[in-house]
């Protein structure tokens, strides 16, 4: 009877891939030091949600972007080595670690309003 939505499932798939963007980023911050240590990352999330049974195809030059294969394996950043090695600049994580949390607010942002237009929809606003 009761069944999760979709953008219910969508919003918790945004906000669990967040944080394992945010876990490459702490690692990455962490091995800063390593030598020949390389900075990896995840693969945006549009590239990786796929919702099962939609077919997507494009209709027309520009609808649709040529279809790719999910990646969700953590992915090696090509960024340039310092001396030792190690491809990890404390300023990119810095500036990711900010992408990663809009990317969570987003994700709570739309559960709650589905939660809250559920609530107003059953009489208990």
């Amino acid at each position: 009877m009761f069944q999760t939505l979709d953008v219910t499932r969508m919003a918790q798939a945004l906000a669990r891939h967040a944080a394992a963007r945010q876990d490459l980023a702490a690692a990455n911050v962490a091995n800063a030091d390593t030598p020949g240590y390389r900075a990896r990352d995840l693969a945006g999330f549009d590239r990786v949600w796929s919702r099962p049974g939609l077919d997507l195809r494009q209709t027309r030059p520009g609808h649709l972007a040529a279809a790719q294969p999910a990646a969700a394996r953590p992915q090696t950043l090509d960024l340039p080595a310092g001396p030792n090695g190690n491809t990890v600049s404390l300023e990119t994580e810095m500036v990711r670690a900010a992408e990663i949390r809009q990317q969570h607010d987003l994700a709570l942002a739309v559960y709650s309003s589905v939660r809250d237009i559920l609530r107003a929809a059953r009489g208990r606003a």
